[in-house]
């Protein structure tokens, strides 16, 4: 009895370590077939500091100013702190940047309890401790009346929300202890619009392969649906399974991204519960957040072909090839020097020449920390002046990302408006623009 019971237990822990290996060799396949770009240690640290090594110098010269001054703080935190290093401030702290013979310089004046752990992210060339009871802001403003700046940039801005953090009590206490050199304080707005709008070579990298996935996703997604079952909620719901599977977030609105539309035209909504039938012209706009830092903007569109069809009827073809047709007239026009409506206006030519409604959306926007990120905006080609949108007449330049559109919009039989606006991502080089991805091509066709 005892030499079967053995011989049990032998066999059920033989079982058990079978099963374990199965599990871990199914854990190492996943993993294999994942193969996520995303799954290791965020390299912001290191592309933060030569971004403010490298591009900040250029971002102060264009701006015209001496220095830059940025107050951080626990819980009402300036927007820029994160790309200064002032993200974990819990103190008042101050964090001066300013040139010397071309290069940046940057001194942190901190809580004395936060002063060790900001040194030991090496960003700073100095982190100098504010002692208990004293003013980061007293302190720093000896240094820089030392210094005798004549414009000092600081974050108050009527235009740019992320040049706008600076606080009215801040801005007060400033002014107080700068005494008459107060009115060299100038605003930051042209400085953080002259460094965030472009991008490095490392960012444009991680950006890249953001939209690969954003793309790849959505031919995924596409596939699984099934005519007359499926809803735009269903694809979207795909494409928020795959978000979590990678462990990456939504480029904007959780709610509205993705937009899935197989009806008339939403403009920027959540997808609905619309069942997807024969004839719809389907739309996906979505993008992802990696690295909770960089983000993509991408649409694909597809036809569904009704019973007996090969191929979309060519009234959609069409549309389609008018909408690749616009987007490629767009990335011609883009070169460093450009204004932003002149990339708009090379579309809207197209448009009219292809017997396109009228599509109220700008061509296209600067993309990379956020969807809808600081730079030139592609629209106002239709403006009489189109001065009076000021980032419209913005020029181009090398390292600029953009998310655009190519637009054809048409009349449906029950009234509403359909618009195709394929969406790809570019970056601008010093001999024009290239996608970071291979552009759709052709409409993906659902059976």
């Amino acid at each position: 009895m005892k030499k079967h019971l053995l011989l049990l237990k032998s066999n059920l822990f033989s079982l058990f370590l079978l099963l374990l290996m199965a599990a871990c060799q199914g854990e190492l396949k996943q993993a294999e077939v994942l193969d996520n770009p995303f799954s290791g240690p965020s390299p912001w640290p290191e592309i933060r500091k030569e971004r403010i090594n490298k591009l900040l110098p250029q971002a102060m010269q264009a701006a015209g100013v001496d220095a830059w001054a940025i107050v951080c703080r626990e819980n009402n935190n300036d927007p820029i702190a994160y790309h200064i290093g002032g993200e974990n401030a819990g103190g008042t702290a101050l964090f001066l940047f300013f040139l010397e013979n071309d290069q940046v310089r940057s001194l942190a004046f901190s809580p004395i309890g936060e002063a060790t752990a900001l040194a030991d992210l090496k960003i700073h060339d100095e982190v100098i401790p504010v002692e208990r009871g004293n003013s980061a802001i007293a302190d720093a403003a000896q240094f820089i009346l030392s210094k005798d700046f004549q414009k000092i940039a600081v974050n108050f801005s009527e235009e740019n929300a992320l040049a706008d953090g600076l606080s009215y009590t801040q801005k007060l206490t400033l002014q107080k202890v700068l005494g008459p050199q107060a009115n060299r304080l100038v605003s930051a707005d042209d400085l953080i619009y002259e460094w965030l709008a472009v991008k490095l070579p490392a960012e444009v990298e991680i950006m890249t392969k953001a939209a690969e996935l954003t793309s790849q996703w959505q031919y995924e997604a596409y596939a699984e649906v099934v005519p007359g079952v499926s809803t735009d909620a269903d694809i979207a719901k795909f494409l928020k399974n795959k978000m979590e599977q990678y462990g990456v977030t939504d480029a904007w609105n959780p709610d509205q991204n993705p937009n899935v539309n197989s009806g008339p035209d939403r403009g920027h909504s959540h997808a609905t519960d619309k069942v997807i039938m024969p004839g719809d012209v389907i739309q996906i706009d979505f993008g992802i957040r990696v690295w909770d830092m960089w983000v993509s903007d991408i649409q694909r569109f597809a036809y569904v072909l009704r019973e007996g069809e090969t191929q979309a009827p060519d009234s959609v073809q069409y549309y389609f090839e008018s909408s690749i047709g616009g987007n490629r007239i767009a990335l011609a026009a883009m070169k460093p020097g450009v204004l932003g409506y002149q990339v708009d206006k090379a579309q809207r030519d197209w448009m009219a020449e292809r017997g396109s409604e009228y599509v109220m959306w700008s061509t296209g926007h600067p993309v990379g920390y956020v969807a809808h990120d600081i730079g030139p905006n592609l629209g106002g080609g239709l403006l009489p002046d189109p001065s009076v949108r000021p980032s419209a007449v913005k020029p181009l330049k090398e390292g600029m990302l953009f998310a655009f559109d190519g637009f054809h919009a048409w009349k449906l039989p029950d009234g509403g408006t359909k618009t195709m606006s394929v969406e790809e991502t570019a970056v601008v080089t010093k001999d024009g623009a290239r996608y970071l991805i291979a552009p759709q091509e052709e409409l993906i066709l659902i059976k």
